[in-house]
Protein backbone atom coordinates (compact mmCIF):
# COMPACT_ATOMS: atom_id res chain seq x y z
CA UNK A 1 0.00 0.00 0.00
CA UNK A 2 1.66 3.34 -0.78
CA UNK A 3 1.63 5.72 1.98
CA UNK A 4 -0.43 8.88 2.39
CA UNK A 5 1.25 12.05 3.24
CA UNK A 6 -0.80 15.19 5.18
CA UNK A 7 1.43 18.19 5.62
CA UNK A 8 0.20 20.65 8.26
CA UNK A 9 -0.93 23.93 6.81
CA UNK A 10 1.22 26.86 7.10
CA UNK A 11 -1.45 28.82 9.31
CA UNK A 12 -2.46 28.30 12.88
CA UNK A 13 -5.74 28.80 13.89
CA UNK A 14 -8.63 26.16 13.75
CA UNK A 15 -10.28 24.42 10.97
CA UNK A 16 -13.90 23.37 11.18
CA UNK A 17 -14.88 19.69 11.73
CA UNK A 18 -17.59 18.17 9.19
CA UNK A 19 -20.60 16.66 10.51
CA UNK A 20 -19.01 13.30 10.58
CA UNK A 21 -17.19 13.32 13.10
CA UNK A 22 -20.29 15.78 14.89
CA UNK A 23 -22.00 12.01 14.12
CA UNK A 24 -19.38 9.76 15.23
CA UNK A 25 -19.77 11.36 18.99
CA UNK A 26 -23.53 11.39 18.80
CA UNK A 27 -24.15 7.93 17.78
CA UNK A 28 -20.88 5.81 19.03
CA UNK A 29 -20.89 3.34 21.88
CA UNK A 30 -19.59 4.81 24.76
CA UNK A 31 -16.82 3.30 25.09
CA UNK A 32 -15.62 4.36 21.51
CA UNK A 33 -16.50 8.02 22.35
CA UNK A 34 -14.25 8.30 25.45
CA UNK A 35 -10.25 7.71 25.99
CA UNK A 36 -10.83 9.18 29.49
CA UNK A 37 -7.14 9.29 30.42
CA UNK A 38 -3.21 8.16 29.53
CA UNK A 39 -3.34 5.37 27.57
CA UNK A 40 -6.96 4.95 27.06
CA UNK A 41 -7.91 2.68 30.45
CA UNK A 42 -6.64 2.14 34.00
CA UNK A 43 -4.71 -1.00 32.92
CA UNK A 44 -2.59 1.64 30.56
CA UNK A 45 -2.79 -0.85 27.41
CA UNK A 46 -3.42 1.77 24.86
CA UNK A 47 -5.69 0.29 22.70
CA UNK A 48 -8.79 2.08 21.22
CA UNK A 49 -11.97 0.06 21.80
CA UNK A 50 -13.22 1.11 17.87
CA UNK A 51 -10.55 1.50 14.54
CA UNK A 52 -9.56 4.25 12.41
CA UNK A 53 -10.40 3.59 8.95
CA UNK A 54 -9.31 4.83 6.09
CA UNK A 55 -6.17 7.58 5.55
CA UNK A 56 -7.20 10.33 8.62
CA UNK A 57 -7.67 14.20 7.59
CA UNK A 58 -6.99 16.59 9.43
CA UNK A 59 -10.27 18.69 10.24
CA UNK A 60 -8.70 21.20 13.13
CA UNK A 61 -5.52 22.89 15.56
CA UNK A 62 -5.99 24.64 18.64
CA UNK A 63 -3.02 26.57 19.82
CA UNK A 64 -1.73 26.77 23.00
CA UNK A 65 0.27 29.18 24.53
CA UNK A 66 3.41 27.05 25.31
CA UNK A 67 4.21 22.86 24.26
CA UNK A 68 2.06 20.49 24.88
CA UNK A 69 3.65 17.27 26.01
CA UNK A 70 0.40 15.93 27.68
CA UNK A 71 -1.63 13.62 26.22
CA UNK A 72 -4.95 14.50 25.90
CA UNK A 73 -7.92 12.86 27.39
CA UNK A 74 -11.48 12.52 25.58
CA UNK A 75 -14.87 12.60 27.02
CA UNK A 76 -18.36 13.16 26.03
CA UNK A 77 -17.11 15.44 23.11
CA UNK A 78 -14.22 17.21 24.57
CA UNK A 79 -10.68 17.04 24.46
CA UNK A 80 -8.68 17.79 27.67
CA UNK A 81 -5.06 18.48 27.98
CA UNK A 82 -2.17 20.37 29.68
CA UNK A 83 0.33 22.78 28.67
CA UNK A 84 3.56 23.98 29.70
CA UNK A 85 1.81 27.63 29.67
CA UNK A 86 -0.15 26.10 33.18
CA UNK A 87 -3.03 25.48 31.58
CA UNK A 88 -5.55 22.83 31.29
CA UNK A 89 -7.46 23.13 27.91
CA UNK A 90 -10.93 21.99 27.47
CA UNK A 91 -11.73 21.77 23.71
CA UNK A 92 -14.68 20.94 21.96
CA UNK A 93 -13.70 18.05 19.64
CA UNK A 94 -16.02 18.94 16.44
CA UNK A 95 -15.32 22.34 16.41
CA UNK A 96 -11.54 22.75 18.04
CA UNK A 97 -12.66 25.97 19.87
CA UNK A 98 -12.08 26.06 23.79
CA UNK A 99 -14.89 25.41 26.01
CA UNK A 100 -12.61 26.46 28.69
CA UNK A 101 -8.97 26.84 30.17
CA UNK A 102 -8.02 26.19 33.65
CA UNK A 103 -4.67 27.99 35.35
CA UNK A 104 -2.80 25.44 37.36
CA UNK A 105 -0.52 26.28 39.90
CA UNK A 106 2.73 25.32 37.40
CA UNK A 107 3.71 24.20 34.18
CA UNK A 108 1.75 20.80 33.01
CA UNK A 109 4.70 18.73 31.45
CA UNK A 110 3.86 15.05 30.89
CA UNK A 111 1.06 14.74 33.22
CA UNK A 112 -2.17 13.78 31.19
CA UNK A 113 -6.09 14.48 32.32
CA UNK A 114 -7.92 11.70 34.03
CA UNK A 115 -11.20 12.13 33.14
CA UNK A 116 -14.01 10.57 35.79
CA UNK A 117 -17.62 11.16 36.75
CA UNK A 118 -17.91 14.70 35.58
CA UNK A 119 -14.09 16.06 37.16
CA UNK A 120 -10.98 16.47 35.19
CA UNK A 121 -7.36 15.69 37.31
CA UNK A 122 -4.04 16.48 36.33
CA UNK A 123 -0.59 16.86 38.20
CA UNK A 124 1.72 20.09 37.70
CA UNK A 125 5.15 20.49 37.85
CA UNK A 126 4.72 22.42 41.26
CA UNK A 127 3.37 19.14 43.20
CA UNK A 128 -0.12 19.79 42.90
CA UNK A 129 -3.02 17.52 42.01
CA UNK A 130 -5.83 19.35 39.94
CA UNK A 131 -9.12 18.20 40.36
CA UNK A 132 -11.70 20.40 37.81
CA UNK A 133 -15.11 20.57 36.82
CA UNK A 134 -15.31 18.97 33.50
CA UNK A 135 -18.03 21.32 32.23
CA UNK A 136 -17.81 24.57 33.85
CA UNK A 137 -13.06 24.40 34.36
CA UNK A 138 -13.58 25.64 37.58
CA UNK A 139 -11.65 23.92 40.50
CA UNK A 140 -12.94 21.57 42.51
CA UNK A 141 -10.31 20.80 45.14
CA UNK A 142 -6.40 20.28 45.22
CA UNK A 143 -3.96 18.44 46.91
CA UNK A 144 -0.06 19.10 47.01
CA UNK A 145 2.87 16.70 47.01
CA UNK A 146 6.29 17.67 48.05
CA UNK A 147 7.71 17.40 44.93
CA UNK A 148 7.09 18.31 41.07
CA UNK A 149 4.13 15.52 39.41
CA UNK A 150 4.42 14.28 35.90
CA UNK A 151 2.80 11.09 36.41
CA UNK A 152 -0.53 10.64 34.92
CA UNK A 153 -3.73 10.62 37.34
CA UNK A 154 -5.49 7.15 37.28
CA UNK A 155 -8.74 6.87 38.39
CA UNK A 156 -10.97 4.04 40.18
CA UNK A 157 -13.37 2.69 42.57
CA UNK A 158 -13.77 6.74 43.87
CA UNK A 159 -10.25 6.93 43.61
CA UNK A 160 -7.84 8.95 41.83
CA UNK A 161 -4.32 7.17 41.47
CA UNK A 162 -0.96 9.24 41.04
CA UNK A 163 3.00 9.14 41.78
CA UNK A 164 4.90 12.24 42.66
CA UNK A 165 9.09 12.93 42.44
CA UNK A 166 8.62 12.90 46.13
CA UNK A 167 9.30 9.33 46.07
CA UNK A 168 5.59 8.21 46.91
CA UNK A 169 2.55 7.32 45.06
CA UNK A 170 -0.56 9.00 46.08
CA UNK A 171 -4.39 7.68 46.65
CA UNK A 172 -6.62 10.31 47.11
CA UNK A 173 -10.64 10.37 47.60
CA UNK A 174 -12.12 11.35 44.08
CA UNK A 175 -14.97 13.65 45.61
CA UNK A 176 -12.44 15.74 47.91
CA UNK A 177 -9.15 15.20 47.39
CA UNK A 178 -8.53 13.79 51.14
CA UNK A 179 -5.64 11.27 51.45
CA UNK A 180 -6.58 7.76 51.38
CA UNK A 181 -3.09 6.69 51.22
CA UNK A 182 0.36 7.26 50.67
CA UNK A 183 3.21 4.50 49.96
CA UNK A 184 7.11 5.49 49.96
CA UNK A 185 8.87 3.74 47.10
CA UNK A 186 12.94 3.66 46.50
CA UNK A 187 13.08 6.81 44.48
CA UNK A 188 11.18 9.83 42.26
CA UNK A 189 8.21 8.32 40.89
CA UNK A 190 7.81 9.10 37.34
CA UNK A 191 5.35 6.89 35.79
CA UNK A 192 1.48 6.45 35.74
CA UNK A 193 0.50 3.59 37.94
CA UNK A 194 -1.40 1.19 36.08
CA UNK A 195 -4.53 -0.55 38.02
CA UNK A 196 -5.94 -4.17 37.54
CA UNK A 197 -7.91 -6.16 39.78
CA UNK A 198 -7.23 -4.12 42.78
CA UNK A 199 -3.73 -3.99 42.50
CA UNK A 200 -1.84 -0.43 41.84
CA UNK A 201 1.29 -1.14 39.38
CA UNK A 202 4.20 1.71 40.37
CA UNK A 203 7.73 1.34 38.32
CA UNK A 204 10.01 4.58 38.52
CA UNK A 205 13.84 5.46 39.21
CA UNK A 206 14.38 2.29 42.14
CA UNK A 207 14.43 0.23 39.50
CA UNK A 208 11.33 -1.91 40.60
CA UNK A 209 7.83 -2.48 39.95
CA UNK A 210 6.13 -2.18 43.13
CA UNK A 211 2.50 -3.66 43.33
CA UNK A 212 0.41 -2.21 46.06
CA UNK A 213 -3.22 -2.89 47.27
CA UNK A 214 -5.31 -0.57 45.98
CA UNK A 215 -7.40 -0.34 49.09
CA UNK A 216 -4.77 0.50 51.99
CA UNK A 217 -1.30 1.32 49.57
CA UNK A 218 0.24 -1.99 51.70
CA UNK A 219 3.65 -3.29 49.31
CA UNK A 220 2.10 -6.88 48.22
CA UNK A 221 5.60 -7.31 46.41
CA UNK A 222 7.94 -5.79 44.00
CA UNK A 223 10.38 -6.93 40.96
CA UNK A 224 13.64 -5.96 40.28
CA UNK A 225 13.47 -4.24 36.55
CA UNK A 226 17.27 -3.86 36.52
CA UNK A 227 17.35 -0.27 35.96
CA UNK A 228 15.42 2.60 36.43
CA UNK A 229 11.71 3.68 34.07
CA UNK A 230 10.37 6.40 33.31
CA UNK A 231 7.74 4.62 31.43
CA UNK A 232 4.33 3.19 32.96
CA UNK A 233 3.39 -0.16 33.10
CA UNK A 234 1.20 -1.83 30.39
CA UNK A 235 -0.99 -4.66 32.49
CA UNK A 236 -3.07 -7.57 30.43
CA UNK A 237 -3.54 -11.75 31.29
CA UNK A 238 -1.13 -11.67 34.18
CA UNK A 239 1.78 -9.45 33.05
CA UNK A 240 2.70 -6.36 33.19
CA UNK A 241 5.05 -4.80 30.29
CA UNK A 242 7.33 -1.81 30.77
CA UNK A 243 10.10 -0.13 28.95
CA UNK A 244 13.43 0.63 30.66
CA UNK A 245 16.32 3.17 30.75
CA UNK A 246 19.18 -0.62 30.92
CA UNK A 247 17.56 -0.30 27.30
CA UNK A 248 15.29 -3.17 27.67
CA UNK A 249 11.67 -3.97 26.95
CA UNK A 250 10.15 -6.25 30.73
CA UNK A 251 7.89 -8.58 30.64
CA UNK A 252 6.70 -9.36 34.47
CA UNK A 253 4.62 -12.74 35.20
CA UNK A 254 2.63 -11.55 38.39
CA UNK A 255 1.68 -15.29 39.20
CA UNK A 256 5.57 -16.15 39.42
CA UNK A 257 6.74 -12.68 40.68
CA UNK A 258 9.61 -12.42 37.85
CA UNK A 259 10.50 -11.35 34.70
CA UNK A 260 9.12 -13.52 31.96
CA UNK A 261 11.18 -12.15 29.73
CA UNK A 262 13.59 -9.08 28.28
CA UNK A 263 13.77 -7.31 24.98
CA UNK A 264 16.93 -5.46 23.93
CA UNK A 265 17.51 -4.68 20.72
CA UNK A 266 20.63 -6.37 19.21
CA UNK A 267 22.81 -3.51 18.13
CA UNK A 268 21.63 -0.53 19.47
CA UNK A 269 21.61 0.63 23.25
CA UNK A 270 18.93 3.17 24.08
CA UNK A 271 16.17 3.27 26.39
CA UNK A 272 12.74 2.96 26.05
CA UNK A 273 11.07 6.01 27.71
CA UNK A 274 7.52 5.27 26.32
CA UNK A 275 5.02 3.20 27.13
CA UNK A 276 4.16 0.11 25.86
CA UNK A 277 0.49 -0.90 23.80
CA UNK A 278 -0.25 -4.55 24.53
CA UNK A 279 -2.56 -6.47 22.18
CA UNK A 280 -4.10 -9.75 22.40
CA UNK A 281 -0.53 -11.34 20.68
CA UNK A 282 1.35 -7.82 20.27
CA UNK A 283 3.89 -5.31 22.10
CA UNK A 284 4.13 -1.95 20.32
CA UNK A 285 6.90 0.64 22.00
CA UNK A 286 9.06 3.02 21.03
CA UNK A 287 12.45 3.82 21.57
CA UNK A 288 15.60 6.45 22.47
CA UNK A 289 16.58 4.62 19.26
CA UNK A 290 14.35 6.22 16.30
CA UNK A 291 12.59 3.12 16.12
CA UNK A 292 8.80 1.52 16.71
CA UNK A 293 9.30 -1.80 18.03
CA UNK A 294 7.01 -4.88 17.53
CA UNK A 295 7.16 -7.55 19.79
CA UNK A 296 6.00 -10.94 20.12
CA UNK A 297 4.15 -11.26 23.88
CA UNK A 298 4.59 -14.44 24.67
CA UNK A 299 8.22 -14.66 23.69
CA UNK A 300 9.58 -10.63 23.48
CA UNK A 301 10.87 -11.85 20.32
CA UNK A 302 11.16 -9.38 17.62
CA UNK A 303 8.33 -9.41 15.04
CA UNK A 304 8.95 -5.95 12.92
CA UNK A 305 10.57 -2.30 13.51
CA UNK A 306 10.06 0.67 11.83
CA UNK A 307 12.56 3.47 11.91
CA UNK A 308 12.00 7.26 12.14
CA UNK A 309 14.45 10.22 11.74
CA UNK A 310 14.38 10.88 15.71
CA UNK A 311 13.52 9.85 19.20
CA UNK A 312 10.36 8.29 19.57
CA UNK A 313 8.99 9.01 23.34
CA UNK A 314 5.40 9.29 21.89
CA UNK A 315 3.62 6.43 23.59
CA UNK A 316 1.43 4.07 20.72
CA UNK A 317 -1.78 3.51 19.97
CA UNK A 318 -3.15 0.50 18.27
CA UNK A 319 -6.78 1.30 16.78
CA UNK A 320 -8.06 -1.70 15.10
CA UNK A 321 -5.25 -2.73 12.32
CA UNK A 322 -3.14 0.12 12.58
CA UNK A 323 -0.22 1.40 14.84
CA UNK A 324 -0.27 5.54 15.69
CA UNK A 325 2.50 6.99 17.26
CA UNK A 326 4.18 10.23 17.32
CA UNK A 327 8.18 11.01 16.70
CA UNK A 328 10.25 13.69 17.78
CA UNK A 329 11.75 13.85 13.96
CA UNK A 330 7.84 15.82 13.75
CA UNK A 331 5.92 13.60 12.14
CA UNK A 332 2.44 11.47 13.48
CA UNK A 333 3.08 7.76 11.48
CA UNK A 334 0.16 5.73 10.77
CA UNK A 335 1.98 1.98 10.32
CA UNK A 336 0.17 -1.90 9.79
CA UNK A 337 -0.05 -3.51 13.14
CA UNK A 338 0.90 -6.84 11.30
CA UNK A 339 3.80 -5.44 9.31
CA UNK A 340 4.36 -2.23 10.57
CA UNK A 341 4.69 -0.75 7.29
CA UNK A 342 3.76 2.88 7.06
CA UNK A 343 0.37 3.64 5.71
CA UNK A 344 -0.04 6.87 6.63
CA UNK A 345 1.77 10.07 8.13
CA UNK A 346 1.01 13.82 9.11
CA UNK A 347 4.28 15.98 9.34
CA UNK A 348 3.49 18.17 12.05
CA UNK A 349 6.87 20.02 12.30
CA UNK A 350 7.89 20.57 15.45
CA UNK A 351 8.33 17.26 17.94
CA UNK A 352 5.47 15.16 18.86
CA UNK A 353 6.62 13.81 22.21
CA UNK A 354 3.06 13.51 23.44
CA UNK A 355 0.70 10.64 22.97
CA UNK A 356 -2.18 10.32 20.43
CA UNK A 357 -5.35 9.87 21.77
CA UNK A 358 -8.19 8.23 19.94
CA UNK A 359 -12.39 7.99 20.43
CA UNK A 360 -15.57 9.03 18.20
CA UNK A 361 -13.63 8.36 14.82
CA UNK A 362 -11.33 11.34 15.95
CA UNK A 363 -7.50 11.07 17.15
CA UNK A 364 -6.16 13.61 18.79
CA UNK A 365 -2.04 14.57 19.81
CA UNK A 366 -0.63 17.61 20.76
CA UNK A 367 3.45 19.28 19.86
CA UNK A 368 6.18 20.75 21.47
CA UNK A 369 5.10 23.89 19.51
CA UNK A 370 1.54 24.19 21.54
CA UNK A 371 -0.33 23.17 18.85
CA UNK A 372 -3.17 20.55 19.14
CA UNK A 373 -4.35 18.82 16.22
CA UNK A 374 -7.24 16.56 15.56
CA UNK A 375 -8.13 14.39 12.81
CA UNK A 376 -10.79 11.65 11.25
CA UNK A 377 -11.72 9.63 8.72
Amino acid sequence: MNAWRLRRPPAFGALLCGASLAAAFAQGADGARQWPMFRGSPALVGVAEAPLAGPLTLRWKYQAKDSIGSSAAIDGGTAYVGSFDGSVHAVDVTTGKARWVFQTAGPVEESSPCVRDGLVYVGDLEGQVHAIDAATGKARWTFKTEGEIKSSPNCQGGRVYIGSYDEHVYALDALTGALAWKTRTGGPVHATPALDAGLVYAAGCDEHLHVLDAATGAERYAVALGAYTGASAAVSGGHAYVGTFGNEVVAVDMAKRAVRWRYAHPTRSFPFYASAAVTADRVIVGGRDKLVHALNRSTGKPVWTFTTRARVESSPLVAGNRVFVGSNDGVLYGLDLASGKKVWEFVAGAPLSASPAAAGGALVIGSQDGVLYCFSS
